[in-house]
């Protein structure tokens, strides 16, 4: 039996008043004709993954360079991560999950190779042309660097993928378009005059569950890598109120299980225990607020998908313990200062030369301000990999840094 096209399912099932509804998008910055077989939200869920920015994410580092070893979390795997769990969320509030995929699935785009310190040498040598922010570097991959299509530069998303991409966190500016938390990066602005992002307003309900779907991920898993690299242990988590509680259920339960094992069922406690503690207390929230659609979301004045305050003072403290103990750790910070050494000998090599990057980068540079030059070699190295960035500076140096 045939089936005709218009009778095919698009995942539907009934959406809460205040979900974002595809049906009824605010569309593309260029036109293009619907698909009769997807969703703007799938469509762009799909031009994600097939994009060159999320393959390269499998060789950028997450916490330990990706070379350190197999079985460590890189920006791919992150990633995907964050996106099952934005999406489960998304489905507990009947929200559009394919748009919280989405959103979940290009958070990370613009982050440099090595990490924040790849940022961090970035926003460095950029700072008199506008420094470098990676969320605004994702923006610019999603709308002009790739290259991809034969009508329009970028991946030509929805309004509210983008509106998710950039205000995950929350808005930008008050109502007077000042910056809530200092200057917003021009490239975020000057994409919002094109094509309002309401930049002063809170993101969709899909949004918020991408972005704390991030911190449940990355406060879980790095933790596991900290435990692989040996720079944590099991008795050191006995001092962090959240996983102390998790331990001690898993110890008297399995009292004999070897200590890898007791590992894997605090990450998988952890992460249930957190969804748990979002969906009971953004059920609240909504209860309470009561948004009739995804505009009264975005006019709300407050985030509705968030940690109750018990376990939200929790996660601070465990994101302490990790800062001091994981990210600042002697060894990871050793790496760290050979890799933002690669960032910075890179940027100057094809600042004083532009002619050392390939083609496609370095034509007209020559010729060109020192800011357009500027932010051109930013985008190419925050494109980079770990990998790459390191053949790279092994190519133009005599010297490159052992990260292992």
């Amino acid at each position: 039996m045939t089936t005709e096209l218009g009778d095919i399912g698009f995942g539907y099932r009934p959406r809460a008043p205040y979900a974002c509804d595809p049906a009824q998008t605010r569309g593309r910055l260029q036109p293009e004709p619907e698909s009769p077989t997807r969703t703007p939200f799938q469509r762009d869920r799909d031009r994600i993954i097939h994009s060159t920015a999320f393959r390269r994410l499998k060789h950028k580092t997450q916490v330990f360079i990706a070379h350190e070893g197999d079985h460590y979390r890189t920006r791919l795997t992150h990633t995907i991560e964050v996106a099952q769990i934005a999406r489960a969320l998304a489905r507990a509030f009947r929200c559009d999950e394919d748009l919280a995929e989405a959103i979940a699935l290009v958070h990370d785009f613009g982050h440099t190779p090595f990490g924040h310190t790849g940022e961090d040498a970035l926003n460095l040598k950029m700072a008199t042309w506008g420094g470098f922010d990676h969320n605004a570097q994702s923006l610019r991959i999603v709308t002009r660097l790739e290259r991809r299509y034969a009508e329009f530069d970028g991946l030509n998303l929805s309004w509210e993928t983008l509106e998710g991409l950039v205000k995950h966190n929350g808005p930008l500016t008050d109502s007077s378009s000042k910056g809530l938390k200092g200057p917003v990066p021009q490239a975020i602005r000057d994409f919002s005059a094109l094509f309002d992002l309401w930049l002063d307003k809170y993101a969709s309900l899909e949004a918020q569950c991408a972005a704390i779907a991030d911190d449940i991920a990355y406060n879980t898993h790095d933790i596991d890598d900290g435990l692989r690299a040996g720079l944590l242990s099991l008795d050191m988590l006995e001092s962090v109120s959240l996983p102390v509680g998790i331990l001690k259920s898993v110890r008297e339960r399995y009292p004999h299980l070897d200590p890898v094992r007791v590992g894997h069922e605090l990450m998988r406690r952890q992460i249930t225990v957190m969804v748990e503690d979002v969906i009971t207390t953004t059920t609240a929230r909504l209860a309470r607020l009561q948004p009739e659609s995804a505009d009264d979301v975005r006019n709300a004045g407050e985030t509705m998908v968030t940690f109750s305050k018990a376990l939200g003072e929790q996660e601070k403290e465990l994101k302490a313990f990790l800062y001091k103990h994981l990210y600042r750790a002697p060894d990871v910070m050793r790496v760290r200062a050979d890799a933002e050494r690669v960032v910075l000998d890179l940027f100057d090599a094809y600042f004083a030369e532009p002619r050392r990057m390939p083609e496609g980068w370095r034509e007209g540079l020559d010729r060109a301000g020192d800011r357009i030059k500027a932010r051109d070699v930013a985008d190419f190295l925050a494109g980079m990999t770990d990998t790459y960035a390191l053949k790279e500076h092994r190519r133009l140096f005599d010297h490159t840094p052992d990260l292992s």
